[in-house]
């Protein structure tokens, strides 16, 4: 199968189970205990108001029906109306994302970076007081939870030494000063909601990448590389690293949604004005358009992101698509 059949075939998997998301989302939504027509209307509400309220919003009809209009409206782009916010679901999403995916972002790209920089390193000196060093560190990151490590870092660095802020995401009397102090404003209150989200997984991928280097270096491939006279750098870097960083990638995939999870403790821990702020803003008041919006959106950036690596995957290691083509072939 070549790239373009191999992208073809992952994106119609990825509609089929955004679809799936969909359906699940809506329903586990509807069929929780309930009357939403209640909650817009408030718990003074009469009869007259509460039935007005139910055939306003097509509380009325039947779940499957629901969902098909829910489906069809979706399918034009139409996500429907907040109940609390009175607005439209897509702005309010829309709004909140830029500032989850440069959280989400910044956070997985240094606990890629770091987390297997360190993991090779200590596998290249599996005998050494920085193997044991950053062993012991991975352990406590990785047992740390993250609104509890968001919290010790603003005990340390936002009330014992005041070097960073914890609210929010900009300074107001920051936005007036130009584009590039706007930027380093924005930097500046990134770093400690970024490192809460990030020090979990930089323990994790740093305890995966020293133990998948290990079984690397001591393969025959690696073993003749070093027989051939080759530099140690070209052979970690350019040999082993090659195929060590492959579980790395498999890992990440599947940790997507957790990092979104994460981020909306890390969101309410900081007040960060993304995505996990105004998801627990929807659960508190029970705005079902909104958390139905909140999460097709991150079923789509999970499954975008799964796709991309999918063809990581295959350019870094050929043998992938050479098996898929193998098994296909008459």
């Amino acid at each position: 199968m070549n790239i373009v059949g191999f992208i073809t075939s992952r994106i119609a998997n990825a509609l089929g189970l955004i679809v799936a998301v969909l359906v699940f989302s809506f329903l586990l939504m509807h069929l929780a205990p309930g009357d939403p027509a209640l909650v817009i209307a408030g718990e003074s509400a009469d009869s007259a108001t509460l039935e007005q309220v139910r055939k306003l919003y097509g509380f009325d009809q039947s779940i499957p029906q629901q969902l098909a209009g829910h489906l069809w409206r979706i399918a034009h782009g139409d996500l429907g109306q907040s109940y609390f916010f009175n607005a439209p679901v897509s702005q309010l999403v829309l709004e909140r994302v830029p500032a989850t995916l440069l959280l989400v972002g910044t956070a997985i790209t240094v606990a890629v970076l770091l987390g297997t920089s360190l993991g090779v390193f200590a596998a290249c000196r599996p005998r050494g007081w920085a193997n044991a060093t950053i062993t012991v560190l991975s352990v406590v990151g990785f047992a740390a939870p993250v609104f509890w490590t968001g919290i010790v870092l603003i005990q340390l660095f936002a009330s014992h030494w005041a070097v960073f802020p914890v609210n929010g995401m900009r300074d107001v009397s920051v936005t007036s000063k130009g584009m590039l102090a706007h930027a380093i404003d924005v930097l500046h209150h990134l770093v400690l909601p970024a490192s809460s989200l990030a020090l979990f997984y930089v323990a994790q991928y740093s305890r995966l990448s020293r133990a998948t280097m290990l079984d690397v270096l001591n393969a025959d491939y690696v073993r003749t590389a070093r027989s051939k006279g080759m530099p140690e750098l070209v052979v970690v870097f350019r040999h082993a690293l090659r195929n060590a960083i492959l579980p790395v990638l498999t890992v990440l995939g599947l940790q997507v949604g957790q990092l979104f999870a994460g981020a909306v403790l890390v969101e309410a821990v900081f007040s960060w004005p993304g995505l996990g702020t105004l998801a627990f803003e929807a659960i508190l008041r029970r705005d079902t358009p909104v958390l139905l919006g909140i999460l097709l959106l991150s079923a789509v950036i999970v499954v975008l992101t799964n796709m991309v690596i999918d063809v990581l995957y295959r350019m870094i290691d050929p043998r992938v698509g050479a098996g898929s083509a193998k098994g296909s072939a008459p």
